[in-house]
């Protein structure tokens, strides 16, 4: 037998294996990534590892024997370059070809970059892989100047990172607040003094025209009608969905990654989509989204796997995230897409709050800033319609409302 073959050796491909395993399955399985390290985790990357808080080994999923003790076949430094969904291979970048029952693909995301002047100078860094992290870590332990292209979580977690470093911070964000499409004005408001207070100088509602360097290395970058001076330049404008695999194989798939059904499912019932790459039916929020973060690659992993054994399992949280910032630690639950209300209980300017943002009187999402251990009660209110003043009042419990 074939077995599965996993494409994409992050998060999400990690629990696709790990859960196959432990459901029992004993067929053959082979994990493929183009990364010469096994799976690993990536939030650390832009927190307690860039920072040096966390040691190396501690974002790996796995210790390194766990794929040979659980008869997991690896090809890590390979690259899939070819799906035949009619034969149901995969032909490899080493020239082998691998055949199938069922193919997952994980193959995640990669960072968006700006077709400006200078794109090409030294110097000019994206945050996405254990060694990109590993050149910021050095960037990190010499004062320079920092420049970070993109106010969003990847963009202020280094800003923050390279702050508590020492080193001189510019943020350059296109919108009128950072992280306003995800938070709204109010909360992105909370960030943007955040940052400043700690001596980030944010510049909000400037594009980047271009980069400047000298002997093939950059010295600036050109926003808003400004040279701003750079040592090293950090671009965090988002990430795109590696869909080249899928696409070419006739797959639905464009920039919002590859389609799939609420279990994760293809139109070709052999192949399936985990992770930052697939853009799933979602059965709670009733459309399809894709989701870049932590949470929702462990859970996807798992699902892809348990619709390979043909289970019922489906599609059906909402989606998380998290954050630390300073002395800011955050938690967020919900998809708080075309929210009309924010409403907030505790202390905005300590830093100390839960935040509500509702639809329709409806709650949509809610994030809990320096306030610890709710974040399931947040979880359970979701979705339902409840009072905004019973939400802002902080003498009602959060399992009352």
């Amino acid at each position: 037998m074939s077995g599965t073959v996993v494409v994409g050796a992050g998060l999400a491909a990690a629990h696709v294996v790990a859960t196959l395993r432990e459901e029992g399955d004993d067929r053959p399985i082979t994990l493929v990534g183009e990364e010469p390290d096994r799976p690993y985790e990536r939030p650390p990357l832009s927190k307690g590892y860039l920072q040096g808080t966390s040691p190396r080994d501690e974002v790996f999923v796995h210790e390194p024997g766990w794929y040979a003790e659980h008869d997991v076949t690896t090809r890590f430094g390979t690259t899939a370059r070819q799906l035949d969904r009619g034969a149901r291979t995969v032909a490899l970048s080493d020239g082998s070809t691998l055949g199938y029952d069922h193919l997952v693909l994980a193959t995640g995301s990669r960072p968006r970059t700006l077709d400006v002047p200078g794109a090409d100078l030294d110097g000019i860094r994206t945050l996405r892989r254990l060694t990109d992290s590993d050149a910021l870590r050095d960037v990190l332990a010499t004062p320079q100047r920092l420049v970070v292209v993109g106010g969003g979580w990847i963009g202020l977690e280094v800003a923050a990172a390279a702050r508590q470093a020492g080193l001189d911070v510019t943020v350059l964000e296109y919108a009128a607040q950072p992280l306003l499409r995800v938070m709204g004005p109010e909360m992105a408001a909370m960030f943007a003094a955040l940052h400043r207070e700690h001596g980030v100088d944010l510049r909000t509602g400037v594009g980047v025209e271009g980069y400047e360097g000298s002997g093939g290395r950059v010295t600036g970058v050109r926003a808003g009608g400004e040279l701003v001076p750079a040592d090293v330049v950090l671009v965090g404008v988002g990430a795109a969905p590696n869909v080249a695999l899928a696409s070419a194989a006739g797959l639905a798939a464009d920039g919002d990654g590859v389609a799939v059904d609420e279990h994760l499912r293809t139109a070709d019932p052999a192949v399936l989509a985990a992770g930052d790459v697939a853009n799933a039916h979602n059965t709670v929020l009733g459309h399809s989204l894709r989701v870049e973060h932590w949470d929702n690659a462990i859970r996807q992993g798992g699902l892809a796997a348990r619709s390979i054994l043909g289970r019922p399992d489906v599609h059906d949280w909402q989606p998380y995230f998290f954050t630390d910032q300073y002395d800011l630690g955050m938690e967020y639950v919900g998809h708080a897409d075309s929210a009309d209300r924010v409403v907030v209980r505790g202390d905005v300017a300590a830093r100390e709050l839960v935040a509500f943002w509702l639809r329709d009187g409806r709650v949509r999402a809610a994030m809990n800033v320096n306030v610890w251990d709710v974040n399931d009660q947040l979880r359970a209110l979701v979705g339902r319609e409840i009072d905004p003043a019973r939400l802002a009042d902080e003498d009602v419990a959060l399992d009352d409302l």
